[in-house]
């Protein structure tokens, strides 16, 4: 992914809200089941990690995005954005 195809998602993502928060549970299989899930409908995820995770968000974005066959667009904080291209209905037209 190239920085200008990085800067476009990140600028997607700056207005949408977290569809998944991690807890203290971390990683699970069923998080990591529903976050491949939501791909099926989204190209772009936001996901929150809570106070609570003891897991450093930067390793949880890397392993999410390992399991899931997706990329880490940003890790700001506590906030994980990640990018999946569709193959069916692509809604996100990467600039080139």
């Amino acid at each position: 992914m190239t920085s200008k195809q990085r800067s476009y998602l990140k600028s997607l993502a700056n207005s949408l809200d977290p569809v998944f928060q991690i807890g203290k549970s971390s990683l699970t299989p069923e998080f990591t089941a529903a976050v491949s899930e939501a791909f099926n409908t989204r190209e772009l995820l936001k996901i929150a990690v809570l106070k609570n995770c003891m897991d450093d968000p930067k390793e949880i974005a890397e392993m999410l995005a390992g399991r899931t066959h997706s990329q880490v667009v940003q890790v700001i904080g506590r906030k994980i954005i990640l990018y999946k291209e569709s193959k069916e209905n692509k809604k996100i037209i990467l600039p080139q």
